[in-house]
């Protein structure tokens, strides 16, 4: 998320650029003067690009479509306009939703919702699987400002006449082709038949643009600036890419060499199913290094633990599958493998 890191095709023709500041700082883009000072509070001085063409078109009120990979700084640019449509409304209902693919990034949009929000006395909550659901309901019951939510456990709520979002304003759609890869574009379709009908804004983000998502996005969006569509992909700024054919049988062994002589510094390793997932720290484990894990058959509570445990330092390897490969802010990392 973070605004000082700067971290496809166009379904719907032509990009058009949404108006933006053209100082380099975030007094440029609108905003009023206590996000102001929560931005410069986390230490952030100038917005990315992202944010230059979001944030001005979000305080018009305009829906947005947006191409923006992982360490773009999206979460501000569709947080800061929320947060500034929200001040001066009355508090007791929730008034945006936000939806995204996993439980560690709706997390993460809480945390850096509490950090912007700070001086505003706006409110988030988080509505994700693997935990108790009771202060969840609480959140919908007391009418929380802003709800992030994963679909499926959202879905679960609805059931509930205390769901209801019949004041809901804001609706975004954040990593919206990861929640296509896995398997949520029915549960994304269901949730939208639960929200009011009547008009409101949508930002809509994505980091690639398949025939699924463009549809989509035409159904949800009317006359969105378009934003960053016809950019090619490429790393963020920073992130050198490298490919080394490895034979399978010896991979650990070198990664567990290079970690050994300090090659490298902490690392997280990207595997394609749990079970290898497991493998690699088994095997890391014996060797000495110290190992977190996180897949889709960890509880909730040890996917936290690593994570924070990696963050922190605890452990210098993350063995995971891709569903942390999208949206979680890891400061200071050496090497993704």
């Amino acid at each position: 998320m973070s605004p000082s890191r700067a971290s496809s095709n166009n379904p719907n023709g032509a990009s058009s650029a949404a108006p933006s500041g053209t100082d380099g700082d975030f007094a440029s883009l609108g905003l009023h003067p206590d996000l102001l000072d929560a931005v410069a509070g986390m230490g952030f001085t100038s917005p990315t690009p992202i944010q230059v063409e979001s944030i001005p078109a979000g305080l018009e009120g305009r829906d947005v479509l947006a191409c923006a990979m992982t360490g773009s700084g999206k979460t501000a640019a569709f947080l800061l306009p929320i947060l500034q449509r929200l001040r001066e409304k009355p508090r007791g209902t929730t008034r945006a939703l936000i939806l995204t693919p996993t439980r560690e990034l709706a997390a993460q949009i809480v945390d850096h919702l509490k950090e912007l929000s700070r001086t505003t006395g706006i409110r988030g909550a988080a509505v994700f699987g693997g935990v108790g659901a009771g202060p969840q309901e609480k959140a919908f019951r007391q009418g929380v400002d802003i709800i992030v939510a994963t679909p499926g456990r959202l879905l679960d709520h609805f059931q509930y006449d205390y769901a209801r979002l019949s004041d809901l304003e804001v609706l975004v759609l954040d990593e919206a082709d990861r929640m296509l890869d896995m398997g949520f574009l029915p549960d994304i379709r269901r949730v939208l038949r639960h929200l009011p009908k009547g008009p409101r804004q949508t930002f809509f983000f994505s980091a690639t643009m398949p025939p699924p998502i463009v549809q989509l996005s035409r159904e949800l969006l009317h006359d969105p600036a378009k934003l960053n569509l016809e950019r090619k992909q490429a790393p963020a700024t920073g992130i050198t890419q490298a490919l080394f054919p490895v034979r399978a049988d010896l991979k650990v062994d070198l990664l567990a060499e290079l970690l050994r002589q300090g090659e490298v510094g902490n690392v997280i390793a990207f595997c394609r199913t749990k079970h290898r997932a497991n493998r690699l720290a088994e095997k890391l484990e014996k060797r000495g290094i110290s190992v977190a894990r996180i897949h889709g058959n960890r509880s909730q509570n040890q996917r936290t633990e690593a994570l924070e445990g990696f963050r922190d330092g605890r452990y210098q390897v993350l063995a995971a599958t891709d569903i942390v490969a999208r949206g979680i802010d890891v400061e200071a990392l050496d090497h993704v493998v």
